[in-house]
């Protein structure tokens, strides 16, 4: 099925009538597609016993990332063999529904988190392309007049308590001084119309460019300060698609990864708690704002606009990961306690399934980690590494209880055993534990679907 793009020179009437076509027919896609999944179930430890280890020690595995949810590179393949969006997010998130998300919600993004500021390093921020203005703040200032933000801190005497006063500085770039007044703790910076941009240019690295407003909030104790982009949805989404999947990649799979990324955005939306839904990076999904739009990705977002995945009344939590390895996994098998026991509910849109042709060959074969192997250590250095952690400290290491898997064969728990007992961990706190240890050139563990010989 191809979605059509509505186009940008109909009225607002008609836009809202073709998107609600189009997410019925992803919906009617989903449908036809829905039997074909196959099912899976939970998976018990192996029959076999425990792995007793050689002299020396490899470990080699399949994927990258936590597998749950939507394989990026699986996307791909099932693109390129010429899959559409609704069949690809149909097979990922197994009995969800498409529909439109109304009204068009804002999202706000935590974009620059507990900065220090200093009287040589204040809080810079320029306002790009169009007008803007500060709420509380008197007047409009131009393009490229930058706001300065600059901090004082005295200890009470006696104590050792410490307070910050704040300078809020405008000046043009002309360089004339437009405003020069003590600050509040919290401003929002608004540009006049949706050209406008906001440079943060004291975030590290280059991705400081956003739409929308900036909401700066700044310390009464000490000279920190967080700033949160507030946008609406659909602009935010557009700085997500290229951050996560390349935007030379098929569209059908960079439509399934807009209508993922905007239904994890939304699930996310929590207006009147905190002061951020989500904040810019892996831990979330990565937002790097407007330098990061693409026209490819773009397109995308906008023939999918508004569409989101449903279970139920509620949206999704479409989470996604890089490479399955030839499968994904059940959400319950992943999100586990350090000792790998089970303790996430199960969810029933986010369930492991293989990922694979007819003929066996996977889809996502062509990612850079679908299979991989870790450099051969000796036995002794595995020992030594994992003693240094508490979790794991068994001593010697003789062998590996690595039976506890998941539907996808990702582990669960680990068990190590040693001269000094047996200790069980989860399958990701062993991999954190020897990813740390490892020297830093050599390569990762990339997933829990490892072994020590091979995955086919």
């Amino acid at each position: 099925m191809t979605v059509i793009a509505p186009s940008r020179t109909r009225s607002s009437g008609d836009r809202r009538i073709a998107l609600r076509a189009t997410a019925a027919s992803l919906l009617l896609a989903v449908a036809s597609v829905l039997v074909t999944v196959p099912a899976v179930t939970a998976a018990d430890p192996a029959p076999s016993g425990p792995t007793t280890l050689g002299a020396t020690v490899t470990f080699s595995g399949r994927g990258y990332g936590h597998g749950v949810g939507m394989s990026q590179y699986g996307a791909r393949g099932r693109a390129l063999d010429g899959q559409d969006a609704a069949t690809i997010l149909a097979h990922y998130y197994r009995g969800t529904t498409l529909g439109e998300l109304t009204p068009a919600p804002e999202i706000r993004v935590l974009v620059l988190y507990h900065w220090t500021a200093t009287p040589r390093k204040p809080l810079t921020i320029y306002g790009r392309a169009t007008d803007w203005s500060i709420d509380g703040v008197e007047g409009v200032f131009p393009a490229d007049a930058r706001l300065i933000l600059n901090p004082t801190t005295t200890s009470s005497e006696g104590t050792s308590s410490t307070s910050t006063h704040w300078r809020l500085r405008v000046v043009a770039a002309t360089g004339e001084v437009l405003v020069d007044r003590p600050s509040k703790t919290s401003l929002m910076l608004r540009g006049v119309d949706d050209a406008s941009r906001f440079r943060l240019s004291s975030r590290p690295g280059t991705n400081d460019l956003y739409r929308g407003d900036l909401r700066v909030l700044l310390s009464s104790r000490s000279p920190i300060v967080s700033v949160v982009n507030q946008l609406p949805l659909e602009q935010y989404v557009r700085g997500v698609v290229p951050c996560e999947m390349p935007s030379s990649w098929p569209i059908e799979a960079l439509r399934a990864q807009a209508i993922a990324a905007r239904s994890y955005a939304a699930r996310r939306l929590r207006p009147g708690v905190s002061y951020y839904d989500i904040d810019d990076g892996a831990r979330s999904q990565v937002y790097h704002g407007a330098i990061a739009e693409r026209p490819a990705t773009d397109a995308a977002i906008a023939d999918t606009a508004g569409v989101v995945l449903r279970s139920g009344s509620k949206v999704a939590n479409a989470m996604f990961h890089s490479t399955g390895g030839g499968a994904t996994e059940n959400n319950e098998n992943v999100y586990v306690s350090a000792t790998g026991k089970r303790v996430a509910g199960v969810v029933s849109y986010l369930r492991g399934s293989p990922d694979r042709r007819d003929d066996g060959t996977a889809y996502d074969e062509a990612a850079p980690f679908a299979t991989w192997s870790m450099k051969a250590y000796k036995r002794a250095t595995l020992s030594a590494w994992f003693a240094a952690d508490p979790r794991t400290a068994v001593g010697s290491l003789t062998a590996l209880d690595l039976r506890h898997r998941g539907v996808s064969g990702r582990l669960i728990s680990v068990t190590l055993i040693g001269s000094k007992g047996k200790k069980t961990v989860s399958g990701d706190v062993f991999r954190s534990i020897l990813n740390r240890a490892r020297p830093a050139g050599d390569p990762m563990l990339r997933s829990t679907l490892f072994d020590t010989a091979p995955i086919p």
